[in-house]
């Protein structure tokens, strides 16, 4: 079938633009990668950046992300993410529009300097929910869901659900199979 498709795409030069733009970009729509392209190649928004992120998003810095983690910055408006300190991101972790994540505060004696210390890191098959804001330090295990509006301070184990102002935990995932227990687990698909 795939075959097919290709075959098809070379008969037909006028489609080859669309072809290649769905074909490789499949997860984001043809227009949005559009968009997102002319802001981040030509207006220079976010251009440092090698992978693709929405236009109405920020990155100060270059974080360093997993397996499909550039889907949800292409996708998800409105982040803010500032990795002077660094942010390191697994695979497959789903982030929400509107989530900030911050690994430096700015130095009291001056808002030019920041506080160096140690990176965010977030695990594998992690879930990022709207609004929710993450400081600096904060190291989050495999397969953490953090809730909508959460704002994290500190660091959570793998497998824990979190929530709240600042947040805490709801529970923890013990009875049923954990994000990255699914992911090994059978054919290898993504099972969420």
């Amino acid at each position: 079938m795939r075959i097919g498709r290709w075959l098809r795409a070379l008969i037909r030069p006028w489609k080859w633009p669309t072809f290649l733009i769905w074909h490789y970009r499949k997860p984001v729509p043809p227009g949005l990668c559009l968009v997102n392209w002319i802001f981040q190649r030509i207006f220079g928004v976010n251009g440092h950046i090698p992978f693709m992120v929405h236009y109405t998003s920020r990155v100060v810095g270059v974080p360093k992300i997993g397996r499909n983690v550039w889907i949800s910055f292409a996708v998800s408006g409105g982040l803010y993410v500032q990795c002077n300190n660094g942010v390191e991101i697994g695979d497959d972790t789903i982030i929400a529009p509107g989530v900030k994540i911050i690994s430096a505060n700015h130095d009291l004696s001056g808002v030019d300097c920041w506080i160096s210390g140690p990176p965010i890191r977030i695990g594998n098959l992690c879930w990022i929910a709207a609004n929710a804001v993450i400081l600096p330090g904060v190291t989050l295990g495999d397969g953490v869901v953090v809730g909508a509006g959460a704002v994290v301070t500190r660091s959570f184990p793998e497998g824990a659900v979190i929530a709240g102002v600042p947040a805490k935990m709801i529970r923890q995932r013990t009875g049923e199979q954990t994000h990255s227990e699914r992911a090994t687990a059978g054919d290898g698909e993504r099972a969420v």
